[in-house]
């Protein structure tokens, strides 16, 4: 895009998006794709998030490719869109939070494609705090959202977690140099390792030996030293305090909310379930899936309920 005003008046000119399409669009009178489903990643997800729903994307599935038209962005501030270390502004990169990162995407949308309204959006985590805001901000935007293992806010634990991350990256003198150095690299990795615990499910985690952990924690610290810090320090900071409980009842899209019963991060007694009583035309689906938080990776186990749901937008 020529350029992306943010919430806080700062402007970025030539901004990178990185994006993919799936599915068959279809078009109104207008010539405009009218069954346009945008699908958000988690925190620092790319556009292949949307790989999470793909086996759901056969004829007569849920997602089915040949009814549907599915946009997937790298979001605003994940590495490959507009992102501190993709335009190497780095801790100078402009602060932004989730009206921003919705503002960023119906920008990309309307200018790439001509679109002002889309059939619906499918976020899980992070994703999910994003279709609320757009949900909430503006209520025609979008038919439906589905929201997975996410929340309507940060709190208790999780705002613990993302202080606790801030704190580790923010207490390394070499942070405000702007240039990654060996003692950043180390601090990214120990503040990626914060977030080890929250993937699995706590019966998975425990089935497990501690060598078997040991290992697993080890790959995973290696793994995520791929990850820029500056990145990881701007997502965290934009998801740390948000909140849209009161603002709920602004919501008029049909929701879905789908929880995970060993979800650490997010679980249904604390989150998805009281957020399907705020919410008015909402449904809510409690899977039960040991992977936890990472549940969406099995969604052809809930294939008959997504089915119903989607149902409501089928035109035949």
């Amino acid at each position: 895009m020529d350029s992306f005003k943010f919430q806080n008046g700062k402007v970025l000119n030539d901004v990178k998006v990185e994006y993919m399409t799936y599915g068959t669009p279809k078009y109104d009178e207008n010539g405009v794709i009218n069954n346009a489903i945008l699908y958000c990643s988690g925190s620092l997800g790319s556009f292949a998030g949307v790989n999470k729903i793909l086996p759901l994307t056969f004829p007569n599935c849920p997602f089915d490719s040949e009814k549907y038209f599915f946009i997937s962005l790298t979001a605003l501030g994940s590495s490959g869109s507009c992102s501190p270390s993709q335009t190497g502004l780095k801790n100078k990169f402009p602060k932004y939070n989730m009206l921003d990162v919705v503002n960023f995407q119906k920008q990309f949308l309307a200018e790439k494609f001509g679109i002002n309204h889309v059939l619906g959006l499918i976020g899980n985590s992070m994703g999910g705090f994003v279709g609320l805001t757009q949900a909430i901000e503006y209520p025609d935007f979008q038919d439906f959202i589905i929201t997975g293992v996410s929340s309507y806010k940060v709190a208790g634990h999780d705002f613990i977690l993302s202080r606790f991350v801030d704190e580790i990256i923010g207490s390394d003198p070499d942070y405000a140099k702007g240039e990654l150095t060996y003692s950043l690299i180390r601090t990214l990795r120990i503040a990626c390792l914060a977030e080890f615990n929250f993937g699995l499910s706590k019966e998975a985690l425990r089935a497990k030996t501690n060598d078997e952990l040991s290992f697993e924690f080890e790959e995973f610290g290696n793994e995520m030293i791929e990850t820029d810090i500056y990145d990881l320090k701007y997502c965290n900071a934009a998801s740390m305090n948000f909140n849209v409980e009161d603002d709920l009842d602004k919501i008029t899209s049909k929701v879905l909310i789908i929880s995970c019963k060993q979800d650490p991060h997010f679980p249904p007694e604390l989150d998805g379930i009281p957020m399907s009583e705020m919410i008015e035309d909402s449904e809510l689906i409690v899977m039960d899936s040991e992977l936890g938080h990472l549940c969406f990776n099995e969604l052809e186990n809930i294939a008959y309920e997504l089915n119903e749901f989607m149902e409501n937008f089928d035109d035949g």
